[in-house]
């Protein structure tokens, strides 16, 4: 049985229409190459100076340019091959199969694939994912291997998280136990993600432009590369290094921070001839939580974690597209 979602018949009448846009995706082929800032955790060990500069060094790289890459991290090269792994089986099974709406025990839409409310190339992803709210996680089958993997890289990564979001907020003044009062293992997600091979790279992404509505999103991959971030006004696209963890700041850590630290669009392209593997870690609040700038005059209006989800979800069926922050400025 088929294994691909449906996306030629699906999308059969954007590809048709869209054939003479001026706006396209482009292969990645042409644009710069950088590699993000690397830190290394393990300076965080060492003496009082060290720490400070790995500390800086992190805060200085959510300034200028909202993303980092890790290294020292502390989650098991062990543990993350094998969510891959993992990660691998559940896409290989039947689409007929992925596409159930009790698909591992999880809510509806756990599994995703495209967009269905694309209307042209612009907002169209060649991509299938499984997005897992953490809580969950429970209802998975209680012997299921990838359950038993999820659960462990989520402490993992949930621990890691807090960290970070911790170290960078000794930056701000924001005070210590911030994050332990408004975020919770359960009020995160995890998005396992597939980038089948695409036949036509040049008119469509691998997932469109976005920002992410968290505070910190952690990011292991592969080394097929195609993530691209807007850094000065172009697109650069990011050199893959499977060794480290990708660190990227999310929109209300950027509201948090009252602007400080960006949260970044970023896209990724999609490839003509290899599939590409992602897992994404997106360390939110708790719905009920209010983002507040921790500096005065504030750029942004208080909002609540759900009342920014709330205005995605109408900013998308309107238009196809999410508006994010922009909506709560002052």
């Amino acid at each position: 049985m088929a294994i691909e979602p449906p996306f030629f018949e699906k999308y059969k009448a954007i590809l048709q229409s869209s054939a003479n846009e001026k706006e396209k995706p482009s292969t990645v082929e042409g644009f710069e190459e950088l590699e993000l800032p690397l830190i290394d955790l393990s300076h965080l060990n060492l003496g009082p100076l060290e720490r400070q500069e790995c500390i800086e060094k992190m805060g200085q790289a959510a300034i200028e340019w909202g993303f980092f890459q890790i290294v020292n991290h502390a989650v098991p090269d062990e543990l993350l091959n094998r969510l891959k792994q993992e990660q691998i089986k559940v896409f290989q099974q039947p689409f007929d199969k992925k596409s159930e709406n009790n698909f591992l025990n999880l809510s509806v839409q756990s599994y995703r694939w495209g967009n269905p409310l694309a209307t042209s190339l612009r907002n169209l992803s060649w991509s299938e994912a499984l997005h897992i709210s953490l809580k969950d996680i429970s209802k998975m089958d209680e012997y299921n291997k990838l359950r038993s993997t999820i659960e462990e890289y989520a402490e993992k990564a949930n621990f890691l998280a807090q960290r970070l979001a911790e170290y960078l907020a000794q930056n701000l003044g924001i005070k210590a136990n911030y994050f332990q009062e408004n975020c919770s293992p359960s009020s995160s997600s995890l998005r396992m993600n597939r980038y089948p091979p695409c036949p036509y790279p040049s008119m469509m992404f691998g997932i469109i432009p976005h920002t992410d509505t968290d505070f910190l999103t952690i990011v292991s991959q592969d080394q097929v590369g195609g993530l691209q971030l807007k850094r000065n006004g172009r697109w650069v696209s990011v050199k893959p290094n499977p060794k480290a963890l990708v660190v990227n700041i999310g929109d209300f850590y950027q509201a948090l921070s009252n602007g400080v630290y960006k949260s970044i669009t970023h896209r990724v392209i999609a490839n003509q001839e290899t599939e590409r593997y992602s897992a994404a870690y997106f360390y939110c609040p708790t719905y009920e939580t209010v983002i507040e700038s921790c500096s005065k005059p504030s750029l942004y209006k208080k909002f609540s974690f759900k009342e920014y989800r709330e205005q995605i979800q109408k900013d998308v069926k309107a238009t196809g597209d999410k508006v994010g922050l922009s909506r709560f400025l002052l």
